[in-house]
């Protein structure tokens, strides 16, 4: 097993220091770099743990704090009350910020001395899985693993089209992940998002299980474990494919 370093780093973003968690391998040989978008629930251990398997897979990663300008810190758990919390935070972001943290994220990354600073991918849950589809904009985005990213069919953050209509400007390839027990990304919506991927001639993948929303997560009630390893093995195939082969 591939030995790491975890830390907590600050990534300037305009007027914005945000909080990053990074992991990285022990080596001197640069890697590519990953950026990992949490859900509604912060930068908690869920995310630090995704955040660490992925430098052990031999990827530097970061997840940066995307609620860093309403709520430093949070850490949140999965009860109603703890949802209730990340949703308000969540509903105060715009697309226009988000952009622009990860932007500060890949730049961060960039500058680091054992990143390949050309092969970089994105990983998001939940509502960083439709942060992810945004970043997948962003040119130097070669891979992105949107994970049950919801409202991509429906709403843009901020307000303004909704995140589907920029499908057309995905620079590399998307895989996506749904449940289809998802009470809140409706079956209809995953559908939706392939067909604008193939209208678009994004190279991409959809898959889709038999689960409910936050499969992916051990820490989750509708955790999943076969559509969690499935998923992963994708997840890997998809990185080492586009940022080093």
């Amino acid at each position: 097993m591939v030995e790491i370093q975890t830390s907590w780093v600050t990534v300037p973003s305009g007027e914005v220091a945000i909080a990053a968690y990074l992991a990285e391998p022990m080596t001197a040989t640069p890697v590519p770099g990953i950026i990992v978008v949490q859900e509604i629930f912060g930068v908690n251990a869920h995310i630090q743990a995704v955040t660490d398997r992925l430098a052990r897979e031999g990827y530097v990663a970061i997840a940066p704090a995307i609620f860093q300008r309403t709520a430093p810190g949070l850490n949140l758990g999965y009860s109603g009350e703890e949802t209730a919390i990340g949703r308000t935070h969540k509903d105060q972001t715009t697309a226009a910020n988000l952009l622009a943290d990860i932007q500060a994220a890949i730049a961060w990354l960039q500058a680091k001395p054992n990143v390949k600073s050309e092969a970089l991918g994105a990983i998001g849950f939940c509502f960083g899985g439709h942060v992810v589809y945004l970043a997948a904009t962003l040119p130097q985005i070669q891979a992105t693993a949107s994970f049950y990213g919801g409202g991509i069919a429906t709403f843009t953050p901020g307000g303004g089209q909704p995140t589907i209509t920029r499908t057309s400007d995905i620079k590399g390839t998307l895989y996506a992940f749904f449940g289809m027990q998802d009470p809140l990304i409706p079956t209809d919506q995953a559908d939706q998002i392939e067909a604008a991927l193939t209208a678009s001639a994004i190279p991409h993948q959809v898959f889709r299980y038999d689960a409910g929303h936050g499969f992916f997560c051990d820490q989750r009630a509708d955790y999943q474990p076969e559509a969690a390893n499935h998923a992963w093995t994708q997840v890997k195939d998809l990185f080492h494919t586009a940022l080093r082969g």
